[in-house]
């Protein structure tokens, strides 16, 4: 299983890039620890695993609890690590697994996002857009990982840290 996490940090108007590691962390309060050491401003973290989904964190200085939003919520249940991080942070997923393996109506086989729409509208993605990007076809994380930080004025030092 691949997994990539990479966070941007805001100090006084200026972005760097930091790279995560999402594995090491017991819970969503362990790795929200590891993004504040990153600075007191913005922090925003991004995580994929297996190009199956994108897990959005924020933290930032006037936030006491992070925000959090998963692009399928499928993940709670199919995942380790998403549920290990974010399973207390979103709506539970209990009771929605299939009684029977054909069941397609289950909440289980639909892809659905979860979690804070609104993380990144000060940062120039509206809840409209975040759903349009996670939407579109062929859009891999990365790629919406790529866009998002775009959009936030840290597209080319994402860029540059990726190489």
């Amino acid at each position: 299983m691949t997994t990539k996490a990479i966070a941007i940090a805001r100090e006084q108007d200026r972005w760097s890039v930091h790279d995560l590691d999402p594995a090491g962390a017991e819970d969503l309060d362990a790795l929200t620890d590891t993004m504040r050491d990153f600075g007191d401003d913005t922090i925003v973290a991004f995580l994929e695993e297996d190009d199956e989904y994108l897990a959005i964190v924020r933290v930032g200085a006037d936030e006491p609890d992070p925000k959090v939003f998963l692009s399928d919520r499928r993940v709670l249940i199919t995942s380790e690590l998403a549920e290990r991080l974010f399973a207390d942070a979103l709506p539970s997923m209990v009771g929605l697994a299939p009684d029977d393996e054909d069941d397609d109506t289950s909440a289980l086989t639909q892809a659905a996002p979860v979690g804070d729409l609104d993380l990144l509208v000060d940062l120039g993605t509206s809840e409209e857009t975040l759903l349009e990007l996670i939407g579109e076809e062929g859009m891999l994380p990365a790629d919406l990982i790529s866009a998002l930080s775009e959009r936030a004025g840290a597209g080319e030092i994402l860029d540059d840290a990726r190489g």
